[in-house]
């Protein structure tokens, strides 16, 4: 008898066929955690490390901060490499979270964590230092009267080198820019009252610059069409034209508006900044000074910052109102403007306002 012809088998659901699909997932799973390991590892032993230029760092450790406030203020003024989460891994290793003292250090760029903990842990000799307070809205010139107050640095030497384009401060300040007008940050800073040269005062300002800025929406600037430093320029108009908080992003929404539009900026504040009769006062001869800093004859932004701003006018200049004013006219006994669209408002609001 014929046997019949032998049926296929289907062992797609066979119990012993071996499960390939399962297993190449779990394959490359584990292949991705091992790559990641290894990633977390390299970039853990990158953090240990240091390299760079060896800076002078004035650190002042606050009574009462903890080992992870610390680490991430060394990150912060580029001490250590790294803070965050891994700075943290680091100093629970290094053991010494319990044992920094509060007080102010002499440390320098380009150390590892190591390195700092052992100056930190070690009670600081006692070093007279002086506090410096630069206020929102001083020029480079303003600030080297306050820092040769304090510091007995000459005016005209600190003057020479913040504006001897050597300094850069990405993305804001651009290499090859000629002067730090605007980037050397509005705050209170200590220093060692002898043996501080310019170079510390300085970088120590544009330290504090970059890192306020990290903590702004500097990320706005292309969306509104602008570099970093240009944001800066407007922030720095905003901060010598505002009286009042609110008129800051009044202010700015009238510098975009006016932009936008091709129209001078009319700010006197940027042509006292280049006054050809510096009195603190502007002549009718002294509008008509043909410089790059009069806004009234040339349309758009002066070539650098006018005053250093603040946080405020900063984040007033990156989060303009949404407002259509081309004007406004001091208005008030507190300092605040007011603001229109037409410039017949603007007279109308100029003769009551002023007389």
């Amino acid at each position: 008898m014929e046997q019949p012809p032998p049926r296929s088998v289907d062992r797609r659901h066979d119990p012993d066929r071996p499960h390939r699909a399962p297993l190449v997932v779990l394959l490359t799973a584990f292949l991705v955690l091992v790559g990641s390991v290894a990633a977390l590892g390299a970039y853990y032993g990158r953090c240990r490390g240091a390299d760079g230029e060896h800076r002078p760092v004035t650190f002042t450790v606050a009574d009462g901060a903890s080992g992870a406030q610390v680490v991430d203020e060394l990150a912060a003024k580029g001490v250590i490499r790294c803070g965050g989460i891994v700075g943290r891994l680091m100093l629970q290793k290094n053991g010494s979270s319990d044992a920094i003292l509060a007080g102010t250090y002499r440390l320098t760029t380009g150390m590892t964590l190591d390195q700092a903990m052992t100056v930190l842990t070690t009670a600081p000799a006692s070093v007279p230092t002086v506090s410096i307070t630069i206020a929102e809205g001083l020029r480079i010139t303003q600030i080297a009267s306050v820092v040769q107050h304090a510091l007995k640095i000459p005016a005209s030497q600190f003057a020479a080198k913040a504006t001897a384009g050597t300094y850069s401060l990405p993305p804001y300040l651009p290499a090859g820019a000629k002067t730090t007008e605007g980037f050397l940050f509005p705050d209170t800073y200590e220093f060692a009252k002898q043996g501080t040269t310019v170079d510390a005062v300085i970088r120590a300002m544009l330290d504090q610059f970059s890192v306020e800025a990290k903590t702004l929406p500097f990320d706005r600037s292309k969306a509104l069409g602008l570099t970093p430093e240009q944001v800066v320029v407007i922030a720095s108009m905003i901060e010598r034209e505002a009286r009042v908080p609110k008129d800051r992003p009044l202010i700015a929404a009238v510098i975009y508006n006016r932009l936008k539009e091709g129209m001078p900026l009319g700010i006197d504040a940027t042509l006292l900044y280049d006054d050809p009769t510096p009195d603190g006062t502007l002549s009718s001869s002294d509008l008509k000074y043909d410089t790059p800093y009069n806004t009234r004859l040339h349309t758009g932004l002066p070539p650098t910052p006018i005053a250093s701003p603040g946080r405020a006018s900063l984040l007033a200049a990156l989060e303009p109102a949404h407002v259509s004013f081309l004007y406004y006219v001091l208005c008030g006994a507190n300092g605040s403007h007011k603001f229109s669209d037409t410039y017949r408002q603007f007279l109308d609001d100029k003769a009551r306002c002023l007389g």
